[in-house]
C-alpha cells in the first residue's frame, strides 16, 4: 500500500465519511465468515450479504456452481462494496481454503438433531455455510463440516428461509461474540487495508486521480 497515496486519496473523502470508516472499523470482524453456495433467489443472496454487513462479518465467500455465476451483475444493494467478496472454482477449494486458514465449518441445517444455534462455541475462527433454498448445502460441505447447527422451530414449519435463518444465526453469533473475551478484532493492518480500500472505493474516477499523482509524485 502507498501510504502518500492514501494521505492524498483521504483529501477527497468527508471527515463524516472517514470518521464513520472508523467507527465501522471497530467492529468489523474475522473470527467468523460466511460462505453462501448456489444461493438460487438473488435478493436471498442481497439480504445475506446486508446482513453481513450490518452485523460486522467482513469476509463473504461465494460459491456458485449451479446457477452461472449472476452475482457480477446482481448483488446487495451495495453491500458488497464494503465486505471482502472471495469467489471460488470449486466447494472443495473453498473448504480447503478455509481450513488452511484456521476455520471450523459450521454447517446450517434444518434438522432437530443438529446443535442449536444458541449453543455453538466461538473459541475457534468459523466459516458458517448456508445453501441453496430447496437442497440444503451439498454432500461436500455435509462430510467435511466439523459442526452442524440449526435454528429450533415449534410451528410446522421446519425451515427458514435462508436469508432469515441467516440473519438470526448471525445476530446471535456476533452480539455473544463482543461480549467474550475472544480477540475477535480486526488486526491493525487489516483495518488499514480497509481503509485504503473503502477510500478508494467512496471516489468518483479514482482510477485517473492515484495515476496522475503518483506520475506527478515520480
Amino acid at each position: 500500500m502507498n501510504n502518500d497515496l492514501f494521505e492524498y486519496l483521504k483529501g477527497f473523502v468527508s471527515p463524516s465519511r472517514l470518521l464513520r470508516f472508523e467507527e465501522v472499523l471497530t467492529s468489523r470482524t474475522r473470527h467468523i465468515c460466511v460462505a453462501v453456495e448456489d444461493i438460487y433467489q438473488l435478493h436471498n443472496t442481497s439480504a445475506i450479504l446486508r446482513s453481513c454487513d450490518s452485523f460486522g462479518i467482513q469476509d463473504v465467500h461465494i460459491l456458485e456452481h449451479r446457477f452461472n455465476d449472476r452475482l457480477d451483475t446482481q448483488i446487495a444493494m451495495g453491500a458488497d462494496k464494503w465486505l471482502s467478496m472471495h469467489k471460488h472454482e470449486s466447494t472443495e477449494t473453498c473448504l480447503k481454503h478455509l481450513k488452511t486458514k484456521g476455520y471450523k465449518i459450521v454447517a446450517t441445517v434444518p434438522d432437530d438433531k443438529a446443535k442449536s444455534f444458541q449453543d455453538i462455541e466461538l473459541n475457534k475462527k468459523m466459516a458458517l455455510f448456508f445453501g441453496t433454498e430447496k437442497s440444503g448445502l451439498s454432500d461436500g460441505v455435509i462430510e467435511q463440516a466439523d459442526e452442524f447447527i440449526t435454528i429450533p422451530t415449534t410451528g410446522f414449519t421446519k425451515s427458514l428461509n435462508v436469508s432469515v435463518s441467516a440473519a438470526i444465526i448471525l445476530q446471535f453469533i456476533t452480539e455473544k461474540l463482543r461480549k467474550s473475551d475472544i480477540n475477535w478484532e480486526l488486526q491493525e493492518l487489516d483495518k488499514q487495508v480497509l481503509r485504503f480500500e473503502w477510500i478508494k472505493k467512496s471516489i468518483k474516477d479514482v482510477e485517473r486521480i492515484s495515476e496522475r499523482f503518483l506520475s506527478n509524485s515520480l
